[in-house]
């Protein structure tokens, strides 16, 4: 499981990026990949772990968890 920061999330759109901590072009995280109950949202700044998984644009956050 990779780990990263949060870039920047726009809660209204539901999505923003993941810097990864090893290095690499930011992830796109999607709030549907956000696990937890209630509102799915997350922190610009917010450590996480992650899975990548190739989306329909390229590389995406998946099963994203915050720490």
């Amino acid at each position: 499981m990779a780990t990263g920061t949060v870039k920047w999330f726009n809660e209204t759109k539901g999505f923003g990026f993941i810097t990864p901590d090893g290095g690499g072009a930011d992830l796109f995280a999607h709030f549907s990949e956000i696990q937890g109950s209630g509102f799915k949202t997350l922190k610009d700044g917010q450590k996480v772990s992650f899975e990548v998984k190739q989306g329909p644009k390229g590389l995406q956050a998946s099963g994203i968890r915050p720490e």
